[in-house]
């Protein structure tokens, strides 16, 4: 990694009020972490891998908040930054999940864009799609709930 890597990823949290930012390449990890209050709803790190790696095979991943029950037994699954919310992987690929599909933990749920990076989100609870939130395509903000899950 380069100098203008390490700025493009500090504006890359500034411009998505990340408060830590952890990217792996070329076997190589860097961890840049903000001090200050967190934002809230921020339930820890955000991980964002700009390419897989030879020695350490891994998806993207971006760490999902679970935010208080609103309604009954259900959780809020949060977008963990800004970008574009997808339902699949391409437009003519079926979607991550569906409304009462049983979910497991660790599997991908949807993916956001932002900044022209990829990110799958994934399910941090085991339970079933009970609504989601957000239409495809559709920008998302910071902490918007974009699934409600009931636990299992």
């Amino acid at each position: 990694m380069n100098i203008k890597e390490i700025k493009d990823m500090v504006s890359l949290m500034n411009e998505n009020g990340l408060m830590e930012l952890e990217i792996e390449k070329e076997g190589m990890r860097i961890r840049l972490k903000k001090s200050g209050p967190a934002p809230e709803g921020y339930s820890g790190p955000i991980l964002i891998e700009k390419e897989k790696t030879a020695e350490a095979p891994q998806v993207k991943e971006a760490q999902v908040s679970a935010g208080k029950a609103p309604a009954g037994n259900t959780i809020e699954i949060k977008s963990p930054m800004v970008g574009t919310f997808y339902r699949a992987p391409s437009p003519e690929a079926p979607p991550y999940v569906e409304v009462n599909q049983p979910l497991e933990t660790g599997q991908v749920i949807c993916i956001i864009e932002a900044m022209k990076l990829m990110n799958e989100i994934k399910s941090e609870i085991k339970g079933r799609i009970v609504q989601i939130l957000v239409d495809n395509a559709e920008p998302v903000e910071f902490g918007q709930p974009l699934f409600l899950i009931e636990p299992v």
